[in-house]
């Protein structure tokens, strides 16, 4: 991928790649939040995307993929069409409500994600996640595996202070579900337009992980991005760029 910034810089038409679908509902990661997204949204805004929206899950509840899939669906917009974006531990939400689409959603983007458990683990060791310490986690650890080289201060202390905003109960639960998860049957059934980032510096997933989501789709491209797991925080503008691209070319 070539890199791009900004809008305006060179390799990057405002006007060739402006969205043409302007809503875009985005499915955050692990802390389930919006606050880690916020620079995205602001990119997302600045490249055309009229409405940026995030589904926010609750911070005080223990919820799996089903219950998750069931709250992102009564969130999606009902009048107009939207490009839907998955984000790391969100990609299986966001697969099963591309597989069974209502009517106005006319593309997936699938960031940093997997459609089968990333880590493969047993399922008894899957279940110590139940117990694993969320709360004493070391940031500098976090840090290494979530945000490598592009590691900030302030950073890592967003990612800290936003952990911290959900019960640690709720974020074992995702984190079990995660290593439980497999919805590769979906993939087939998903015949809208598919873009798949990729980091290239992912320390979270195993090389193949998209490789094998972007095999099961029926139309999908892979833009890849010298970045860190947390592609959004990281590298926002890249990422924005990309999407609207994608945006661009979608009726």
């Amino acid at each position: 991928m070539r890199r791009r910034e900004k809008p305006g810089s060179p390799g990057f038409s405002f006007a060739r790649d402006r969205p043409t679908v302007t809503a875009l509902v985005v499915l955050p990661g692990l802390d389930g939040t919006a606050r880690l997204l916020a620079g995205f949204a602001d990119a997302a805004r600045t490249a055309g995307f009229v409405r940026v929206a995030t589904v926010a899950y609750p911070t005080d509840r223990t919820l799996g993929y089903r219950d998750l899939t069931a709250l992102a669906r009564d969130a999606l917009p009902r009048d107009e069409a939207f490009v839907l974006l998955g984000e790391s531990f969100s990609g299986p939400i966001a697969i099963a409500l591309a597989a069974e689409p209502p009517p106005n959603l006319r593309g997936l983007v699938l960031s940093t994600t997997f459609a089968k458990a990333p880590v493969p683990v047993p399922a008894p060791l899957a279940a110590l996640a139940r117990i694993a310490p969320v709360r004493t986690l070391p940031t500098a650890a976090l840090s290494f595996a979530l945000l490598g080289r592009w590691a900030t201060p302030a950073l890592r202390r967003e990612l800290r202070d936003t952990l911290d905003t959900v019960a640690p109960a709720g974020l074992r639960a995702r984190a079990e579900a995660a290593m439980r998860v497999d919805v590769r049957d979906r993939l087939a059934r998903i015949r809208m337009p598919a873009l798949c980032l990729r980091a290239t510096r992912d320390r979270l997933l195993r090389p193949g992980t998209q490789r094998a989501l972007r095999a099961g789709l029926a139309d999908a491209r892979e833009v890849a991005i010298d970045g860190p797991h947390l592609l959004l925080q990281t590298r926002a503008q890249a990422a924005v760029d990309a999407i609207a691209r994608f945006a661009a070319g979608l009726g």
